[in-house]
């Protein structure tokens, strides 16, 4: 039975072992899933950042309309 128990003991250090470097390790799969997260990060900032400009540019131009509308 001391065996056994020995046996079964090392058995589960060896997989948690494993299972826990595997998860330490990054795959191919997971990196690719990174860098697809980061340019979908960065496409999202520039969209944003060309909203703010043309939110910008549509405020001058209705002040202008509104200007040249009031001078009558």
């Amino acid at each position: 039975m001391e065996a056994r128990r020995k046996l079964a003991i090392l058995l589960l250090a060896v997989g948690l072992g494993f299972g826990i470097g595997a998860c330490e390790r990054k795959g191919p799969a997971e990196r690719t899933g990174e860098r697809v997260d980061k340019a979908v990060e960065r496409a999202g900032d520039k969209v944003e950042h060309a909203g703010e400009k043309v939110g910008g540019a549509a405020e001058r131009a209705a002040d202008k309309v509104e200007e040249k509308t009031d001078r009558k």
